[in-house]
C-alpha cells in the first residue's frame, strides 16, 4: 500500500499574512471603532466589565436601602439588619466595580499597544 497524498486545504484556501491590517491604512483614515481589529468592543472581557460597572447601581441601592434603614427604621426588623445591607451593598459595589476595572484594562491592551505602535488616537 501506498501513502496517500492529502492537500492542506485550511493552509491553501485560509492564508496568514504576517503583515497588520493597520499597516495598509491610508494616512488619515479613522478605522469604524467595532470594525477594528484592535477595537475594545470586539473583546468579550469589554462586555463582561461594562456589564460588572453596570451592576454596581445594584450594591449603591442596597448601601442606600440599608442606610435609609438604619436612620428611619423599617417597622419591625432590626437595626443589625439594616447594618449588613449597608456592609454588603457597599461590598457589592466596590467588588464589581474593581472587578469591572481590571476586566476594562485588560481588554484594551490591544488597543493601547496599536496607539503606542501607530502614534494614531482611533
Amino acid at each position: 500500500m501506498g501513502s496517500h497524498a492529502v492537500a492542506d486545504i485550511s493552509n491553501e484556501s485560509y492564508r496568514t499574512y504576517e503583515g497588520r491590517i493597520d499597516d495598509t491604512y491610508i494616512e488619515g483614515y479613522d478605522p469604524v471603532s467595532l470594525g477594528a481589529p484592535h477595537s475594545s468592543l470586539a473583546h468579550t472581557q469589554t462586555w463582561i466589565a461594562m456589564g460588572l460597572i453596570l451592576s454596581t447601581l445594584f450594591g449603591i441601592g442596597l448601601a442606600v436601602w440599608g442606610a435609609g434603614a438604619m436612620v428611619y427604621g423599617f417597622g419591625s426588623q432590626t437595626h443589625d439588619l439594616a447594618e449588613r445591607l449597608l456592609i454588603l451593598g457597599i461590598a457589592e459595589a466596590v467588588i464589581t466595580a474593581v472587578l469591572g476595572a481590571v476586566l476594562i484594562i485588560s481588554g484594551r491592551k490591544e488597543y493601547k499597544a496599536y496607539r503606542k505602535r501607530t502614534g494614531r488616537r482611533n
